[in-house]
């Protein structure tokens, strides 16, 4: 069991988590993910780890409350217990001084370009960071990026801040302007990443993404996560979750993303219904 000692909205349907787990804060590494059951009638999913801190014993995470599970977590209070906590999992963001590097998040995934930023701005980069959002409200960990980041730029789908459009296109303007980019990283949407792979690809920039397919064991055997990178079956749980953005097919990632939408959407209407019969609604 694993202890809620904070629990806070930082923005609408987005929250933050900060869980004791004193084992998994002096072990994670940035781009590493937990796997996580709230309790014992609840499904098994990942979340990456967007803080730590070892003398505390606690790791902070991130996440967009969509679902039944999320629901159930963004539900609990401080003091309260989550099942289970597994990690850390996956392979760590391979951390070097590659030169200049921009490090992109778009909405939630924003929380896990944060500690590659700061781990990369530690190894003697120069980075510059892109966050975007569908809009200001949803914005998340903007002070956090700056500090950590040498240029921070922001877009928005609606223009309500930064630049109006999507982050690919910041960065496709940045490099239009002149910046040699000699490291580039991404992490967000399926299609934000596809997105900021083709921009890159012309100009065969080492593009990394960290993908967050369907997941439920963490260790390779249940298959659930697997991905296709450079023509080759993958597991995101142990091969990945970070690989080359060239490499990847993205339209068979998003294909498998929506695979149970249908599904996921019936659980949550059923379990909002049951909410409310209880609350007496």
């Amino acid at each position: 069991m694993y202890k809620v000692v904070e629990i806070r909205e930082l923005a609408p349907r987005i929250k933050l988590l900060k869980v004791l787990a004193p084992e998994i804060s002096r072990k994670v590494m940035p781009g590493q993910f937990v796997i996580l059951r709230v309790d014992e009638r609840g499904e098994r999913f990942p979340l990456t780890i967007a803080d730590w801190e070892p003398k505390d014993g606690t790791i902070t995470l991130i996440f967009l409350e969509v679902g039944v599970s999320t629901r159930k977590l963004g539900a609990l209070r401080e003091g309260e217990m989550i099942l289970d906590v597994l990690g850390p999992l996956g392979n760590p963001t391979e951390i070097r001084n590659y030169g200049l590097t921009c490090v992109i998040g778009g909405g939630v995934g924003i929380a896990a370009a944060y500690p590659v930023a700061r781990a990369l701005k530690e190894a003697g980069n120069k980075v510059v960071s892109i966050i975007g959002a569908r809009n200001s409200e949803l914005l998340i960990l903007e002070k956090e990026m700056m500090s950590v980041s040498d240029e921070l730029y922001i877009s928005t789908d609606d223009g309500s801040k930064g630049y109006k459009g999507f982050v690919s296109d910041v960065l496709r303007m940045l490099i239009q302007n002149g910046y040699k980019f000699d490291m580039v990283y991404a992490v967000g949407p399926a299609v934000m990443m596809r997105a900021v792979a083709e921009v890159t690809r012309p100009h065969k920039i080492k593009t990394i993404v960290s993908l967050n397919p369907i997941m439920v064991d963490g260790m390779g055997m249940c298959g659930a996560c697997r991905v296709t990178v450079g023509g080759r079956t993958k597991f995101a749980c142990v091969d990945g979750p970070e690989f080359d953005a060239h490499e990847v097919d993205f339209a068979e990632l998003i294909r498998r993303q929506a695979a149970f939408l249908r599904e996921e959407r019936t659980a949550l209407e059923n379990f909002e219904r049951k909410q409310g019969f209880l609350k007496g609604e």
